[in-house]
């Protein structure tokens, strides 16, 4: 019959499978294969809203200026194609998986590498919230009647993401492989059937949106100038979301087979590829059928049901106007390809923030807990940090794509640029050191790779700060500097710990004696198996130490220590308010006052117990106890446990416990060798 421990393991077993040991790290490690749909889904995904976005921004001013389209998304693949070349460079230079943070940091110094840090982090999360949420918008696309379920859709799927990642990124691979190369398998043939289709026969490809004209907002009816500037500056933008995601290969090369470098540039250039051909792809056939998708659903003229019908997105107008109708098998082939795809484009940043959490943690930037691994042999920790507060963006903004997209992108061009100046000065740094003529050439062109990297990212970054500010990316603005002052909180609390703790003279010096303090409330075995372990380490003065809080008991306490006839004085210490632990704090501090030299040792008698319940009735004034003691200096407490019956298990009579004891699991005992331990 299953043990309390078994079934207290048995939802975390359900859930995250059996334990993995530390020497089977090597098994999680990536082929290339999984490689692409776990580090590259993001990128590849985000073809489904990038065109999407860019209409978006275009048709606030009607459909006057969709002739921009074109232009912008060229900008944006030409963009891609240099941030794409930029990382090769980086993954090849800094394998250790720190990605932008560990160039900034060898480079810049520990300023730049935390506001990379800091962007980073912020980006992940809206990954996860504006992935999600788009891949919830393709579902109701499909299925429009779920349009008032979308958060707790949203809130399910990044629970669901979360879940199969604490299984283990090999496992979560494998079931991210088929959707992804679906996705793109799917798209592609969209897109080749579809330019056919326009090209090659009289049906053409026509939108269910075509023949809708768009209300433009009055502010952008009449723009020209400067202001035509910046507002198209504004929809490329918006199309750069396309390039979120690029940087997670960079911050996961350890999670890569050997050769890990080549591996990861391999991927990267893969990934670029794909990414630059599909949004290309889905733009022109965005523009060839006459999509249109704007901000307010009512401002198209002819949408009848506008303030209760959610638009379809761009992708499902496309696949309606390819296969045949809302109704073909295509159409749902290519929705629900979208719809996984997205949902598991979170995984980068599932991916990507646990690890860069862990590096944060060894560099003492972050909580400790987050350099540790899980029972799968990933780091729960930071997989269930990014759920959280994925969650609380879906919830706060409604899941609502067109809103969260606002605060995108500024994390990941902030860590873009700052990264590629760091590979030009890391270039810099290796070439002063380098004579070979050919490895100086291969170093040059790197260089130059990464300065027109960096300086298009610079002038994207100050573009999209400058166009998307008002429009709430000032919150991503104000949550950066927070992060940013946390992790150096954080890493001075660490440094001032540490400082603390290096050996000096006084640590090493011994205590003049040694005070054994034994609190009793009762005569029983706990506090006889106490007095014994205090005797036995055979201390310079030893106090039986009981409070007073009613006399009556008080008096009985003292006939059974006399009749007993224990060799130990009890003291009494009077307590007029009924309190516990302040009198016994006050005792140990009078003789820590007396004596400083002196060592006092508390021994704590306390029950060990089974279920849950139990505790609630017993160990509270142990707990308090412990709680003010620890902060006295001089003192030690040591916590005597007497395990009473309901924490062995079932008791036959010979002294042998029936199931495990605590701790058995996590010792990793067999059902018969936990038989067969005693207890008593």
């Amino acid at each position: 019959m299953p043990s309390l421990s078994d079934l207290g393991q048995l939802p975390k077993r359900l859930v995250l499978g059996r334990a993995v040991r530390s020497d089977r790290l090597g098994e999680s490690l990536l082929p290339k294969r999984y490689a692409l749909p776990i580090f590259a889904s993001d990128p590849l995904s985000s073809v489904a809203y990038a065109t999407q976005e860019i209409l978006i921004v275009l048709t606030l001013g009607g459909t006057a200026f969709l002739y921009l389209a074109p232009w912008l998304a060229v900008a944006v693949v030409l963009l891609l194609i240099t941030v794409v070349l930029s990382y090769r460079q980086v993954v090849h230079a800094y394998p250790s998986g720190g990605g932008d943070y560990e160039v900034a940091m060898k480079n810049h110094g520990q300023f730049a590498a935390l506001v990379v840090a800091s962007a980073l982090l912020v980006d992940y999360v809206l990954t996860v919230a504006v992935s999600v949420s788009a891949g919830t918008d393709n579902i109701i696309s499909a299925f429009p009647s779920l349009d008032e379920y979308r958060v707790p859709i949203g809130v399910g799927l990044v629970a669901l993401l979360a879940a199969a990642n604490l299984r283990g990124v090999r496992e979560s691979g494998r079931a991210f492989a088929v959707p992804t190369y679906l996705f793109i398998s799917g798209i592609t043939v969209m897109i080749v059937t579809g330019l056919i289709r326009y090209f090659f026969t009289d049906a053409g490809v026509v939108s269910e949106t075509a023949q809708y004209t768009v209300t433009p907002e009055p502010a952008y009816e009449n723009v020209a100038g400067l202001a035509l500037l910046f507002f198209a500056l504004r929809a490329f933008a918006s199309g750069c979301t396309a390039l979120t995601g690029v940087e997670a290969i960079a911050n996961g090369v350890p999670a890569f087979k050997p050769p890990k470098s080549r591996n990861a540039a391999t991927t990267l250039a893969l990934m670029g590829g794909f990414a630059a051909a599909m949004f290309a792809g889905v733009t022109a056939l965005a523009l060839l059928a006459d999509v249109k998708y704007v901000e307010h659903p009512c401002d198209l003229n002819g949408f009848a049901n506008c303030e209760t019908e959610p638009q379809r997105t761009v992708i499902a107008q496309i696949a309606a106007a390819v296969f045949g109708g809302d109704g073909s098998v295509g159409f749902f082939v290519i929705q629900a390809a979208t719809a996984l795809v997205l949902i598991l484009a979170a995984n980068t940043a599932f991916n990507g923030f646990p690890l860069l959490g862990s590096v944060l943690a060894q560099d003492r930037f972050m909580p400790r807990q987050l350099h540790t691994r899980g029972d799968k042999l990933v780091f729960s920790n930071g997989i269930l940090l990014l759920a959280g507060f994925a969650m609380l963006l879906i919830v706060a903004f409604d899941a609502d794509v067109t809103r969260l997209i606002q605060l995108y992108i500024i994390g990941v061009f902030t860590s873009f640029t700052i990264g590629q100046w760091g590979m030009v000065r890391h270039w810099n740094r290796e070439m002063r050191h380098e004579q070979d003529p050919a490895a100086r050439r291969r170093m040059r062109r790197s260089q130059l790779i990464n300065t027109i990297g960096g300086s298009l990212t610079t002038v994207v970054l100050v573009i999209i700060v400058v166009t998307k500010f008002t429009h709430g990316a000032w919150l991503v603005l104000v949550a950066m500097p927070i992060l940013f002052g946390l992790m150096r909180a954080i890493n001075h609390h660490y440094t001032h710990v540490s400082e603390q703790l290096i050996p000096d003279t006084d640590s090493r010096l011994l205590p003049s004696r040694v005070h054994a303090v034994v609190l009793v409330s009762k005569v029983h075995k706990p506090t006889l198996r106490a007095l014994a372990f205090a005797r036995a380490t055979r201390p310079d003065a030893l106090t039986a130490l009981t409070v007073n809080v009613d006399d009556a008991d008080t008096r009985a306490l003292q006939g059974d220590w006399e009749r007993y006839d224990i060799p130990v004085p009890l003291t009494v210490v009077e307590s007029p308010y009924r309190e516990i632990t302040r009198p016994v704090v006050d005792f140990v501090k009078g003789i820590r006052r007396n004596s400083p030299r002196e060592l006092v040792i508390v021994f704590v008698p306390q029950y060990v117990v089974g279920h849950w319940w139990e505790n609630v009735l017993h160990n509270q004034s142990a707990l308090r106890l412990r709680a003010r003691l620890q902060f006295q200096p001089g003192v030690m407490i040591t916590t005597v446990p007497w395990q009473l019956e309901s924490s062995l298990g079932r008791d036959d009579g010979d002294g042998t416990a029936r199931g495990p004891l605590p701790g058995d699991l996590r010792r990793g005992l067999t059902d018969d060798q936990a038989d067969a331990t005693p207890y008593g």
